[in-house]
């Protein structure tokens, strides 16, 4: 089989969609490429290190979108596209396509107007013309085949993994720098982004104020183009400390050694998640022996089984009384820590690798097979 990767996100941040891609290339070519001709089409910004395919097409006209769209569909005429990142040139022939959420459909609200705009266009057109729709669980399949009308029979599900923390070294000077040793605390994964909830979490660690020994450390960063005006309000400063209230720290964007250390440290990882496509984050926490509560959406209910503590994720005070639960008993913390490092060990992105090259293989494309839509009324 002769394939091209989209390598759009080898110019990105590693944030979600970019992990995945990055992952399930790198096991495909440590384990699974075996007799299979795979190469990727890489942007002139791309960033030397982040490809995972030693193979590579330098594709250098144009950048960002412009280069998906235009430079890329033709430095591939003929060949088939793997893209990973819920995007893609959408008038390729002979692609493959990942879409990981139907965010832009179910919460309008929380990106920015042109944002929303521009991905309703391109999963209308990439739905009609992409042979299979990818996409990483069960929930977001059926959103994809409600919202955009696609036969369940073209829409298949590759679960993410976690264990690329395995691999990722400790970084415990963080810990240190933010003065977090021999410290309880616990991990809050906030940005931008108004899915993730956050404030609603630091409402609910006020309400906390009684545990004056513990930390709260507030994790990650966005891209305030990509979002609504409204949540800027909640973004993480880099690195300092709240003013207002000492027992939180705002870590900012850290990187992945720094996060890993963070986790195998903590007492806890909140992460009352308002929508998610999969929900990695609680499973890459509980990979590092970090107990996890997490909201009843269905994408991470999906992803964590029995293995997290669930929270009311519109409550603030479920919220707060499932945190002060995990920090005060240490029963149960270990019960969590257990069962969390048991179930994550179960996501392998070799599994993941072997199910997405079956996939592939599965398809003849010497004819570009039409994808059935039906009627989304």
């Amino acid at each position: 089989m002769h394939l091209v990767v989209n390598g759009k996100f080898t110019a990105q941040r590693l944030t979600g969609v970019q992990r995945v891609a990055y992952e399930l290339m790198r096991a495909v070519r440590s384990a699974h490429a075996a007799g299979d001709d795979i190469e990727i089409a890489v942007p002139g910004n791309a960033i030397e290190s982040a490809s995972p395919i030693d193979r590579q097409r330098q594709v250098p006209w144009l950048k960002g979108d412009l280069w998906e769209q235009i430079a890329l569909p033709l430095a591939t005429r003929g060949e088939l596209l793997l893209s990973l990142c819920n995007s893609g040139p959408i008038f390729k022939r002979r692609h493959v396509v990942m879409v990981h959420d139907m965010a832009v459909y179910d919460t309008p609200h929380t990106f920015s107007w042109l944002f929303r705009t521009w991905y309703r266009v391109k999963f209308a057109m990439l739905i009609r013309r992409a042979p299979i729709l990818l996409t990483v669980s069960a929930f977001s399949k059926a959103r994809i085949c409600a919202l955009l009308g696609a036969e369940e029979s073209r829409v298949r599900v590759v679960r993410p993994g976690a264990d690329h923390f395995r691999r990722i070294p400790s970084d415990r000077s963080i810990v240190e720098r933010l003065s977090l040793t021999n410290v309880k605390y616990c991990v809050i994964v906030g940005s931008l982004d108004p899915r993730k909830n956050l404030q609603r979490v630091l409402e609910a660690v006020a309400q906390l104020g009684h545990l004056r020994e513990v930390k709260f450390v507030v994790v990650g960063g966005a891209n305030a183009r990509v979002f609504a005006r409204g949540a800027a309000s909640q973004t993480p400063g880099e690195g300092s400390t709240n003013e207002t209230n000492p027992q939180i720290v705002r870590a900012g964007y850290v990187s992945d050694a720094e996060l890993k250390a963070l986790y195998e440290h903590a007492a806890c990882l909140a992460f009352p998640s308002l929508y998610e496509g999969f929900g990695l984050p609680p499973l890459e926490a509980m990979f590092c022996g970090c107990p996890a509560i997490v909201s009843t959406h269905p994408a991470v209910a999906e992803a964590c089984g029995d293995a997290a503590m669930y929270c009311d994720a519109r409550s603030v005070d479920d919220i707060a009384g499932k945190i002060e639960q995990m920090l005060t008993d240490d029963a149960l913390r270990a019960q969590y820590k257990e069962k969390g490092l048991r179930h994550a060990h179960e996501y392998g992105w070799d599994r993941a690798a072997r199910e997405l090259m079956k996939i592939l293989r599965g398809e003849t494309y010497e004819t570009e097979p039409a994808i059935a839509v039906r009627s989304a009324a």
